[in-house]
């Protein structure tokens, strides 16, 4: 079965919208998200501007600035839905998996 387009977001995809809650420029992401995670979620450059493109061109995100040669980004009303809605998604999955041990646990 085919996915729908941002039916489900990948975990960079997740981090890089969460991280333009707040305006920021390509690196900026990058050290955001590393730094959120504790090392364990790193974007590379080339993945991290392919997808800024493409959500820019989606509509989840919008160019805010330009300084100094960096482009400043900043989460778009749609994008902040898409992101709303994975963590949502996210969520039921935990509460899902927390609802089995307790069942496990109980035997």
């Amino acid at each position: 079965m085919a996915r729908k387009k941002l039916d489900t977001l990948t975990e960079p995809m997740y981090y890089i919208l969460l991280a333009l809650r707040s305006e920021r420029y390509g690196y900026g992401v990058m050290k955001y998200v590393s730094a959120l995670t504790d090392g364990a979620v790193n974007i590379g450059a080339g993945s991290l501007y392919a997808l800024l493109e493409r959500f820019e061109k989606d509509g989840l995100i919008g160019l805010s600035r330009v300084e100094d040669g960096r482009k400043y980004y900043r989460l778009a009303p749609k994008g902040a839905r898409v992101l709303e809605r994975e963590y949502r998604r996210i969520r039921r999955q935990a509460s899902d998996m927390e609802r089995v041990l307790r069942e496990e646990a109980e035997g």
